[in-house]
C-alpha cells in the first residue's frame, strides 16, 4: 500500500440474507392478495440499492421502488426488464425522459404534469402505467382535493397513450404511539380509491408504509410500500425482535480511547473517521444514524455523536471491555 493509498476506517457489513429474511417475513404478514413493495430509494437506505433489491425479491417483493429517475434507470440495468419499478418523487422534464428509458412507473399529481407524460410517451413508442397520488394529510405531494384526484384519473384512463395503473397514498402518522390519524387518512383514501379503481379495475391501490402494514392490516389494500422495515429498522423506534426483523447492517470502526480527562471522567471514547465516509449509513451524512442511542445485550448504551471530522461515542455501562483500541461493532440500530 503507498501513502496515497485510502485506508478503510469504517466498514459497513450488509447482510443480505437478513434482506431475504425480512421480506419473506413481511410478505407472509400481508392481507391475502397483497404485493409487497420493496423501496430501496437513497441506495437501499445507505445498504446498496443493486443488491438490495435482488435479495428483497428473492425473499417475496414482488416491486421495486425508488425516489428518483435515476435510481430507476441504474436499477433497471440491474434487475432486468421484468419487475416492476415504482418512481414514488416528482419529475423535472429532463428527469422524466430518464424515467421512461428505464420504462418505470410514475406518480402523477396535476393535470401538466400528465399532459407532459403523454406527450413525451409517444417518443418511446410505449404506454407508460401510471400511479395517481391523493394526498390524504402528509402534506409531501399529491392532489388534496379527493374530487380532484378522481378528475385526473378520469383523464388519465381516456388518454390512450398512458395507462392508469394505480393510486395511492402516504400515512403519515402511522408509526407514532397513541396515533389516531391513521383511520383518518383511511377512511379519505378508501373511497377515492374505490372511485377510481371502478375507472381502472386492474389497478394497484396502495398507501401502507412500514409502519401502516405492520400496524393494521385494513392498510394493506393491493400492495405496501415497505423501506426501513426491509433493512430490519424498527418504524415504531422499538426493538426490531418484536416483529421478527433482522438489522441488515453492523458498522465496524477502530476506536481509540480519547486522552482528554473530561471526556474520559464522563465516559466519553472517540472513534475516528472522517466526515464524508458515513454515505453509507443513508440519509444526509449519516444523520439518521449518529445522534441515535443503541442498546446492547450487554447493558451498554451507546450513542453516536456527529463532529466535524469524527464520531464520538458515548456510553452508559461498563466500560471495560472498550478501555482498549481496538475494533468495535455497533448493529444498526
Amino acid at each position: 500500500m503507498s501513502a496515497h493509498d485510502p485506508f478503510q476506517r469504517v466498514t459497513a457489513i450488509v447482510d443480505l440474507g437478513a434482506v431475504e429474511r425480512n421480506c419473506a417475513l413481511l410478505a407472509g404478514k400481508l392481507s391475502a392478495g397483497t404485493e409487497l413493495c420493496a423501496v430501496v430509494k437513497a441506495d437501499g437506505y445507505g445498504h446498496g440499492m443493486g443488491e438490495c433489491a435482488e435479495a428483497a425479491l428473492r425473499g417475496g417483493a414482488t416491486r421495486l421502488a425508488v425516489a428518483t429517475a435515476t435510481e430507476a434507470f441504474e436499477l433497471r440495468e440491474r434487475v432486468g426488464a421484468q419487475v416492476p419499478i415504482f418512481v414514488m418523487g416528482a419529475l423535472t422534464g429532463a428527469e422524466l425522459d430518464v424515467a421512461l428509458q428505464a420504462r418505470a412507473e410514475l406518480t402523477v399529481w396535476t393535470a401538466e404534469f400528465l399532459t407532459e407524460l403523454a406527450e413525451r410517451a409517444g417518443m418511446f413508442g410505449f404506454r407508460p402505467r401510471i400511479h395517481v397520488k391523493y394526498d390524504s394529510g402528509m402534506g409531501r405531494l399529491g392532489e388534496r382535493e379527493p374530487f380532484g384526484v378522481v378528475r385526473l384519473a378520469d383523464a388519465a384512463a381516456a388518454d390512450e397513450r398512458i395507462e392508469l395503473a394505480g393510486v395511492w397514498t402516504h400515512f403519515a402518522t402511522a408509526d407514532e404511539a397513541d396515533d389516531e390519524f391513521l383511520p383518518e387518512q383511511l377512511a379519505a383514501f378508501t373511497p377515492v380509491a374505490e372511485a377510481v379503481r371502478e375507472l381502472a379495475p386492474g389497478c394497484t391501490v396502495h398507501g401502507a408504509n412500514s409502519a401502516a402494514t405492520l400496524r393494521d392490516p385494513a392498510a394493506h389494500f393491493d400492495m405496501v410500500r415497505c423501506g426501513v422495515a426491509v433493512y430490519g429498522l424498527d418504524p415504531f423506534q422499538r426493538d426490531p425482535a418484536e416483529h421478527g426483523l433482522e438489522p441488515v447492517m453492523e458498522l465496524l470502526w477502530r476506536l481509540c480511547a480519547s486522552p482528554s480527562p473530561s471526556v474520559a471522567a464522563s465516559s466519553r471514547r472517540c472513534i475516528e473517521r472522517p466526515r464524508n465516509s458515513v454515505d453509507f449509513v443513508g440519509g444526509r451524512d449519516g444523520e439518521d444514524v449518529l445522534g441515535r442511542s443503541f442498546r446492547h445485550d450487554d447493558g451498554l448504551t451507546i450513542t453516536l455523536r456527529n463532529d466535524a471530522h469524527a464520531a464520538a461515542l458515548e456510553v452508559e455501562g461498563d466500560l471495560v471491555d472498550l478501555r482498549e483500541s481496538g475494533d468495535v461493532g455497533v448493529v444498526v440500530p
